[in-house]
């Protein structure tokens, strides 16, 4: 049994929120919480037992869900409505008690406090086009933002308010036309990953752990390139054309290999982290639910929960280095695209 007993879906297409318990290699969905409009990203504060989920509408918002550990339910708390346009991505730092966000669609980040699981109003902004995701360093002293649109990762100092202060350079490119997706930080804080969705890669950025900045020094692929696909651009059909769909990016168990996931051909992909922070091109895939955007690795490694957003299942893997051995696919909603352990 992993040490992390519950995990939680979003299902887009249903707008809600799926929470399954993980025992004996098998999962049980306990409960399933409705009314989380096109839902594609959460946080969990799992010291608190609170859930902030981005959802969509007029306005957007975020809402703050508390979460019964027993009967799986999830109770909404508080709201904060977000005018501009929805989160893609949300991130707690400082020990829950600020929440990141990112929004492809409105093209901003917000920083926000959180004070007994209500999220205040931002206080400070930054705007980037189709920013994708965010994390922050794990002392909490910086964040970075990336932006699909512009190819770079913006970096921030985070001030004792949680102001987003510029670092000297503000930005870092990612190679023109990669289309930079989610990132990683390895445990040791000197080296940031980021998933490209266009080109498949994983860039490898050494990070000046002191001053924050970061510095593009590698990178791997983590698509099947036996299957000849094409190199996307921006506002192409991926399936269509064929063309490499790159989405989700987590860290495997004792970080020497980072999951992938690339949706025109439903694969998780296996890039090996050497130890010195370098990555290798992927050469074990796993074809798993139909375009996995979101999965997610438990704390201890040894299983792995796969979404697809053209699935109503999930997934159930146990973790071997750089193999997947299937559980389980169980019912969790429509258009499911997010997973996190609890």
């Amino acid at each position: 049994m992993s040490t992390a007993s519950l995990v939680l879906v979003a299902n887009a297409g249903d707008g809600s929120l799926s929470t399954f318990r993980l025992s004996d290699d098998r999962l049980t969905r306990l409960a399933v919480t409705d009314g989380l409009t096109g839902c594609s990203t959460f946080a969990v504060d799992a010291s608190r037992d609170l859930v902030y989920a981005a959802v969509k509408g007029e306005p957007a918002g975020i809402v703050t869900l508390a979460l019964d550990r027993e009967r799986g339910t999830l109770t909404p708390h508080s709201r904060l409505d977000l005018p501009a346009g929805g989160m893609n991505y949300l991130a707690l730092t400082r020990d829950g008690t600020g929440l990141l966000g990112a929004s492809y669609g409105g093209g901003y980040g917000v920083s926000c406090p959180v004070a007994d699981g209500t999220v205040g109003a931002p206080v400070a902004r930054i705007s980037y086009p189709n920013l994708h995701s965010v994390l922050p360093s794990a002392d909490g002293r910086f964040a970075y933002f990336v932006s699909l649109g512009a190819d770079l990762v913006a970096q921030y100092a985070l001030g004792d308010a949680l102001e987003l202060e510029p670092l000297d350079p503000p930005t870092v490119a990612a190679p023109a036309g990669s289309g930079p997706r989610h990132l990683v930080l390895s445990d040791a804080q000197d080296s940031v990953y980021v998933m490209t969705e266009f080109s498949g890669e994983v860039l490898h950025y050494a990070r000046d752990t002191r001053e924050g900045t970061l510095e593009l020094v590698g990178a791997a692929t983590a698509y099947d390139r036996s299957k000849d696909l094409g190199h996307s651009v921006f506002g192409a059909d991926p399936l269509s054309h064929h063309y490499i769909w790159g989405a989700d990016l987590h860290w495997g168990a004792a970080g020497a290999v980072l999951w992938a996931s690339e949706r025109t051909e439903s694969t998780l992909g296996a890039v090996a982290v050497a130890e010195d922070g370098t990555v290798k091109d992927a050469e074990a895939f796993t074809v798993t639910e139909r375009q996995p955007r979101g999965f997610a690795l438990s704390p201890d490694g040894r299983h792995l929960v796969a979404a697809g957003e053209k699935s109503t299942t999930v997934s159930l893997y146990t973790v071997d280095g750089e193999r997947l051995e299937l559980r389980q696919r169980t019912e969790t909603g429509r258009g499911a695209n997010w997973v996190r352990f609890v």
